[in-house]
C-alpha cells in the first residue's frame, strides 16, 4: 500500500516530497499531481522503473513515456537541438499543458519505450511536482490510469487505479483541467500538433497554441 501525503499541509508536503524522491531513487513509482491530471512517475534514467510504469498501466512499449522537467533550461541537455519554433512555443506556453516532441540526445542512458529516437518533454505548471523535479531531475511521467480508463483527476482516483504499484502518493487536491496536454511534434521542418488537450492551466491569460500546419 502506498504512503499518502496531504500536500496542502506544509509539513506533509515536505515529508512527501522527501519520501517521493527517495522512492524514485530506488526505482519505485510515485503518484503525483500535475497541472492537467494526476500522473504516475518513474526515474527517467532507470529503465527497469520505466518498464514497471508501463506494466502498471498495462501499456505497451509502442507508447513511450513522456518526460517532465522542472526548468526550461533542462531541455537543451536532453535533445539534440531545439528548433526556433520549439523555442517560441516553450517561451509562450511553458510552464503549462504543452508537450514538445524532439529528437533526444543519443548518449542518454534511458529507455522510455519505442521512441524512434525522440522524446516528449513538458514543463508542468504545478508547484508540488516542480519541487519534486528539482530534487530528482527529469522524470518519466504518464497519466495515472490503467490503459483505456479515464485519467485520474484526484489522488484518490489515481490511488484506486495504480496505488498497488506505487510507493508514495502526493495528494494536492483535485485537478480541474482533467485532460492531457497538447502534443506538438517539432522533429520535422515545421511543428505539427499530434495530440489534443489544454495548452495552459485554467485562468492563464495565454491563448492555446494553434494547430501549426504550414
Amino acid at each position: 500500500m502506498a504512503d499518502v501525503y496531504d500536500c496542502t499541509d506544509d509539513e506533509q508536503r515536505a515529508a512527501g516530497i522527501t519520501a517521493a524522491a527517495a522512492a524514485l531513487s530506488r526505482g519505485e513509482l510515485v503518484l503525483l499531481p500535475t497541472d492537467t491530471v494526476y500522473g504516475v512517475a518513474a526515474d527517467a534514467f532507470t529503465p527497469e522503473a520505466v518498464a514497471r510504469l508501463l506494466a502498471a498501466k498495462n501499456r505497451g512499449r509502442n507508447m513511450p513515456v513522456p518526460v517532465l522537467i522542472a526548468e526550461a533550461s533542462t531541455l537543451a541537455g536532453l535533445v539534440t537541438v531545439v528548433p526556433p519554433d520549439a523555442h517560441a512555443l516553450a517561451r509562450e506556453f511553458w510552464p503549462g499543458g504543452l508537450t514538445l516532441v524532439l529528437e533526444h540526445t543519443p548518449t542518454l542512458s534511458w529507455d522510455l519505450g519505442e521512441s524512434q529516437g525522440t522524446v516528449a518533454v513538458r514543463l508542468p505548471d504545478d508547484d508540488v511536482t516542480r519541487e519534486l523535479l528539482r530534487r530528482t531531475g527529469p522524470l518519466a511521467v504518464s497519466s495515472a490510469n490503467r490503459s483505456g480508463r479515464p485519467a485520474a483527476t484526484s489522488a484518490a482516483q489515481a490511488d484506486y487505479q495504480l496505488g498497488e504499484h506505487a510507493a508514495v502518493v502526493l495528494d494536492d487536491g483535485p485537478r480541474e483541467v482533467g485532460a492531457p496536454s497538447t502534443i506538438v511534434d517539432c522533429t520535422g521542418d515545421h511543428p505539427g500538433c499530434c495530440g489534443s488537450g489544454p495548452s495552459r492551466s485554467t485562468g492563464s491569460a495565454r491563448s492555446s497554441p494553434p494547430s501549426p500546419t504550414r
